[in-house]
């Protein structure tokens, strides 16, 4: 049977470090693993509390709705007023959805189809540059630049859209960003928002690290701009500011027909989230609001091991201010391999696992992406693993 999709699809590189990084460990290696950005922390404790108890009540065990329970999106709108200053209609401008990646895709779905373009970052999370060919759109490739400073970014998204026809209906973007920890300020979303109000695009910000930041910054929401419920949707997750990653519990939010559309485009898809998982994320964000700032501390340690560790070593990268990765410029040294040769070759030579850059798309190699996933003594064990293996520093 010729499959549809499917053979358009690359070859998932993160298998190949997988399969190394497996083999090293049966013959009795100790492989760090800092390539997927699963996070180790545990959920909060409030959340399995009342996910066991409203478990035990079989009401709980029937179908639940698309759209989330009213609560749950109260609960979403209240944090965006607290965490934001925003205020949001949790019957218009609030969606569940069962994590961001399932939201992001299906949204695509109901504003995309074949013959539309869409300008996506690149390198980038997969499923951003994924999701509008999945649509039958054409997925436009913008590099989103290495650094503190994703005004760059936005500046060429509106050179592309000018340049490029038919004109894109849709723009990506998702900062603080993944794979590159590339941040963005609020005046610099508040120009897009402006540019956006005078075309017929809509704007899609993945905020799924909207929470994770350090040094005493703090990532600005795109709904904080004037005008950003006329041309903007964001997505917000739980995953990684909550560290309730198997979850699955997220929110479209902002502009009310982009809302709509997707409501409507799940309700025959799915029945939402198992509820006593709803009730608990609702009772999460209404009553551990700071469990956020909590991981921060944890995962500022991290980042903090890892840059300054790899700067003793002589492999000096950007401290990102954001996310729970660290994006590395490959050593020059090593500069004639490219990241997935890089990367085997920490595996082989470092017990040292990483994502290539190439996994995130084109515009990545020639880096390599680190998760600050283990504890500060695991980091502190992986450089000291480089320092042995990358004997051309």
């Amino acid at each position: 049977m010729e499959f549809r999709r499917i053979p358009g699809l690359p070859p998932y590189v993160f298998t190949i470090i997988d399969s190394l990084k497996l083999e090293a460990r049966r013959e009795g290696r100790d492989v760090i693993d800092l390539g997927f950005g699963n996070p180790d922390l545990p959920s909060p404790q409030i959340a399995v509390d009342k996910l066991a108890e409203a478990a035990q009540n079989t009401r709980n065990h029937r179908y639940s709705s698309s759209r989330g329970l009213p609560k749950l999106r109260q609960a979403a709108a209240d944090h965006y007023l607290r965490r934001f200053g925003v205020s949001l209609d949790p019957d218009t401008e609030v969606l569940s959805t069962i994590g961001a990646k399932e939201g992001f895709s299906h949204l695509m779905w109901v504003l995309l189809q074949p013959g539309d373009a869409a300008i996506v970052p690149t390198p980038s999370y997969p499923i951003h540059i994924w999701g509008p060919y999945f649509a039958g759109a054409d997925a436009r490739q913008v590099p989103i630049g290495d650094g503190a400073d994703g005004a760059g970014y936005i500046d060429r998204v509106m050179e592309a859209w000018e340049l490029g026809w038919p004109k894109p209906r849709v723009v990506v973007l998702s900062f603080p960003h993944n794979p590159t920890t590339t941040t963005v300020e609020l005046a610099d979303l508040q120009r897009l928002v402006d540019w956006a109000r005078e075309r017929d695009v809509v704007l899609v910000h993945d905020l799924a690290y909207g929470d994770m930041c350090f040094d005493g910054w703090s990532p600005p929401s795109i709904m904080q701009c004037e005008g950003a419920k006329e041309v903007a949707v964001e997505l917000y997750s739980m995953t990684k500011s909550f560290s309730m990653a198997g979850w699955r519990v997220a929110f479209l939010v902002g502009r009310r027909d982009v809302v709509d559309a997707l409501s409507k485009l799940k309700s025959y898809l799915d029945y939402g989230t198992f509820q006593p998982i709803q009730i608990a994320a609702t009772v999460t964000l209404n009553e551990a609001s700071e469990y956020p700032s909590e991981l921060n501390k944890v995962y500022e340690a991290r980042r903090d091991a890892l840059v300054d560790g790899l700067a003793r070593i002589g492999w000096d990268i950007l401290r990102p201010r954001g996310t729970m990765f660290a994006w590395a410029k490959i050593p020059e040294p090593y500069a004639d391999m490219g990241s997935i040769e890089f990367a085997q070759h920490l595996v082989r030579e470092c017990d040292v696992a990483v994502s290539p850059g190439v996994g995130f798309g084109p515009g990545g190699d020639g880096h390599v992406r680190f998760a600050l996933i283990e504890n500060e003594q695991r980091i502190a064990q992986a450089v000291r693993g480089l320092r042995r293996g990358l004997e051309r520093l």
